[in-house]
Parts: structure tokens; sequence; C-alpha cells
């Protein structure tokens, strides 16, 4: 079963936060958003796409009981404990947070003079009350042309280790091109165009920040009609 989200139909919101402003795109409940045909999908519990201001601080907050990926769409990113320590991120870099028993963060503007964009993804942890750990990779553009690069995964070597049955996959694809990408049974996709388009996805238009669900599909072939950079989640469905 295939469910586009267009992206009108993506919740949206904006507000003011330390030293500046944000503009969110909220795909499931999070906050005061609350949705009951979108509490989550599988283990993927939340999927924001936030862009705050130059020099913009999401001030310090508690978080408990969850596995994070962080993806730089664009600007620079840095993230931050209550100890201070972090990372900076650029586009199409990536960040694995195991919060575990508790730990406070914020998410930072590193630059002055432009806007930064993120997408940060909550998966549900296969355990609880482990210690806090921080993690990330740089990912060149030339890395993810024309193939999903996994991120994120349990499963392929390189990529960044989760305490969940999830992974997440990067793509830049070239006008004119396709890539496919196989579902093993029991499993669910989140597609994301988070730039560029349109793209045809099992012969389905998506323009830039539409999504799909895919779940009992044996898998996707996504063709760029312009260049695309696509987000993949792949997620226990149970």
């Amino acid at each position: 079963m295939i469910t586009i989200r267009p992206p009108e139909s993506i919740y949206q919101i904006e507000g003011r936060i330390e030293k500046g402003t944000f503009r969110g795109r909220w795909h499931f409940s999070f906050g005061d958003y609350e949705d009951p045909e979108h509490m989550h999908f599988g283990m993927l519990r939340v999927f924001n796409d936030d862009t705050i201001s130059p020099g913009a601080v999401w001030p310090l907050h508690p978080h408990r009981h969850n596995e994070v990926v962080t993806y730089c769409v664009s600007g620079q990113f840095r993230h931050a404990d209550e100890h201070g320590k972090g990372g900076i991120l650029k586009k199409g870099w990536v960040q694995h947070t195991t919060v575990g028993r508790g730990m406070w963060h914020s998410e930072i503007n590193d630059r002055p003079d432009e806007p930064m964009r993120f997408i940060q993804m909550w998966f549900l942890p296969a355990e609880h009350g482990l210690d806090p750990s921080v993690e990330q990779k740089a990912v060149e553009r030339e890395e993810r042309t024309d193939r999903f690069l996994p991120l994120v995964s349990n499963e392929h070597a390189g990529a960044l280790r989760i305490v969940s049955d999830a992974q997440v996959h990067a793509c830049f694809l070239r006008a004119g091109n396709a890539v496919e990408y196989h579902i093993k049974p029991g499993r669910g996709v989140y597609l994301y165009v988070l730039e560029g388009g349109l793209v045809a996805m099992n012969s389905r238009d998506l323009p830039a920040l539409a999504a799909a669900k895919i779940s009992n599909e044996p898998g996707i072939t996504v063709k760029a009609q312009h260049d695309a950079e696509l987000l993949l989640v792949d997620v226990l469905l149970g």
C-alpha cells in the first residue's frame, strides 16, 4: 500500500525561539500537535523538518528513551548537550544520538548569515536505560549520488549504529536517472523529497516536500524528472 502525503497536507508551524525564529513541517504528532492518523509509522515516531533563522538556538530541553537521527539539509547545524558537548553537521551529514536514560540538548544554527534546515527523526528504542551517546558521519554528495546510501543502519558497514530496528538512507538523484529500493517483508518505507523533483515513485508523482508511506510492497523505483535530494527511512512495522 502506498499513501502519498502532498506538501500541503503536512502540518506546518512557525514561532520564536532563542535569538530568532523557526519554521517547521511536522510529519507526525509532536508537542502540542496531535493527529490520530499520524502518530507514528512503525518504529518511526517523529519526523520533523525544521528551519531556524541565522544564529538562532533551540534552547536546552530534556529527552528520555529515544533514538534520535539528525540530518542537515542546508546551512550548518550545531548540537550541544548540557555540558556544551556536541558536533557540527554540514549539508548531507548525519548524527545519531542514543538519549537513553536521559539528556538535555539544544539545536543551534551555527551560521550568523544564513538559515539552517535540518530533519530530526525519533525512533522507538529496542532497549531502555542506556547511557547517552552521540556519534556522527560526514557524507559528501558524490557518495549518495544515484544510490540510496545507508547513513544509519545495523546491517550496513560504515553506517552509524542505532538501538532500534530502523535504517536511514540518503540519495541525490540526478535528472533522468532512477534508483530502486527493495523492501523486506514486515517492513515499511517512509520516503521524503527534501529538495528538487519532481520525482516519480512507482509511477506516482512526488514534488518537493511531499512524502510517501509504503507498506506491504516488495520495493520501490524512484525516477527523477529534475535533480532531487531524497531521504528514505526503513522501519519494522510490527
